[in-house]
């Protein structure tokens, strides 16, 4: 049996190098000979082939990504047949869209109220929100400043339809003492009801700190109603997230049919943008907070290897935080602050996810022929230091945001569906960052409460 497993593995992968030289090749070809028959039929071949590798595989990853490629050809080869697909990309938007409210509701009160009174949480609680606010800042601004140097969304001209022709040319219109007074919610019901998301956000933190105030016997059924609530909504999403594959795969063939093959470049440099922020910030971000905390970073490196990985195959830090918490302690750091700084840094450190974000705001602006001058930079980057907290534990999820703070700030939601269509491709890489960030601030606090002993790893 372990013979003909490795057998049959060996031959799926065989069949999902074959599929992907062809579709390059098919791919390569379009530029030569466009509109050829033969070089649909090869691409289509190495699309059947990925069909078959894939097909033993329960990896929702590998069929969102095989389910953008045949969206791709699709849109290539039949446009006006893609272009009625919209509706299936429509019903993934929608129901990503009703999962905004109630999981950020669920995981900021969980994330504040969860470890108690506040007050008793001590130095090793406002030392982790603070380095948890400075580094997730310096992520967006790396992100915003990224995409304003690539301007990766220009160039391309939407079609007109409601969604865009609706839209303002310019957001100026926001003004501090507007956008501030918008952020208070006056009814929360009709927050939820209208997708306030910052408005959801600040009630959830009031909240939170207002339940962490009273006794233990008033808090405790809150917290659990928070904890399920989450819980649930964890679980809603990752139902929705089977739909995912038809709801990526018609938004790309929309996209595709839609505005032709000239999208492609955009995309590209889109990939290439998100990849570069990323790499910017590991580098000229992380790696200095590291040095400057003297973190041994050989042995670092070893202890975060396993979860970082984990979170890149699956695309959820959620999967690798028991790994992670493990693998800190291993490494030195007490546990009493891995239990707090890991855990609350999946609801207030996502450095991965909120750089994307920015990236991913600007580029939506970018593509609507939108203006955004630095001060609505400004807005957004605020807004997204509140709606961003709380999704590292669902794939994907970076959509919820973006599509909340697409409606915050009146963006259009057509460019929506360009980014749909390469957002897995991006969702590992920034998700192996959210792991690194949370498991170097568990690190470097332990190193500014003078508790961090790295001697341990070496004993294994």
């Amino acid at each position: 049996m372990p013979t003909n497993a490795r057998t049959t593995d060996r031959s799926a992968a065989l069949l999902q190098v074959a599929g992907f030289a062809l579709l390059t090749l098919g791919f390569s070809l379009i530029h030569f000979v466009p509109g050829h028959v033969a070089t649909a039929a090869v691409r289509w071949i190495g699309l059947l082939s990925l069909a078959v590798a894939g097909v033993r595989k329960r990896n929702l990853t590998f069929w969102i990504f095989f389910a953008m490629l045949v969206g791709l050809e699709v849109g290539l080869d039949w446009p006006s047949f893609a272009m009625q697909l919209k509706i299936l990309s429509d019903i993934f938007l929608r129901l990503i869209k009703v999962i905004v409210a109630p999981l950020i509701l669920g995981t900021l009160i969980t994330g504040v109220a969860g470890h108690g009174d506040v007050r008793k949480v001590g130095r090793i609680g406002w030392k982790s929100l603070l380095y948890f606010e400075v580094i997730t800042t310096i992520a967006i601004v790396v992100g915003v400043a990224s995409i304003n140097i690539t301007r990766a969304g220009e160039g391309i001209t939407l079609p007109a339809t409601g969604d865009v022709t609706t839209a303002p040319q310019s957001i100026s219109q926001l003004k501090w003492d507007d956008f501030i007074l918008h952020i208070f919610p006056e009814n929360i019901v009709k927050s939820i009801g209208e997708n306030q998301i910052l408005q959801v956000a600040v009630f959830a933190i009031l909240f939170a700190l207002a339940l962490s105030r009273v006794a233990e016997k008033y808090r405790a059924p809150m917290l659990t109603l928070a904890e399920s609530l989450t819980q649930v909504m964890f679980s809603f999403t990752k139902i929705v997230m089977y739909y995912a594959p038809i709801g990526v795969g018609a938004a790309m063939a929309y996209t595709v049919g839609h505005m032709g093959a000239a999208v492609l470049l955009p995309l590209i440099k889109l990939i290439l943008t998100a990849y570069a922020a990323l790499l910017c910030f590991l580098l000229f971000v992380l790696l200095p907070v590291a040095l400057f905390a003297r973190i041994p970073l050989k042995r670092f490196l070893s202890a975060v290897a396993e979860p970082a990985t984990i979170a890149f195959a699956t695309s959820t830090s959620e999967a690798a935080l028991p790994r992670a918490m493990e693998c800190m302690e291993e490494f030195g750091v007490p546990r009493r602050i891995v239990a707090f700084v890991i855990p609350a840094g999946y609801s207030f450190n996502l450095d991965g996810s909120t750089l994307y974000l920015a990236v991913a705001s600007i580029f939506v602006a970018q593509v609507a022929g939108i203006h955004m001058s630095w001060r609505e930079q400004l807005f957004m980057v605020f807004a997204l230091m509140l709606t961003s907290k709380g999704i590292a534990g669902v794939p994907r999820a970076v959509l919820v945001v973006l599509l909340a703070t697409s409606s915050l700030f009146h963006l259009p939601t057509e460019p929506i569906f360009i980014i749909l269509g390469v957002d897995t491709l991006v969702d590992m890489a920034r998700t192996s960052v959210n792991v690194i960030g949370n498991c170097l601030a568990s690190a470097v606090v332990a190193r500014w409460e003078g508790e961090l002993n790295p001697a341990p790893l070496s004993e294994g």
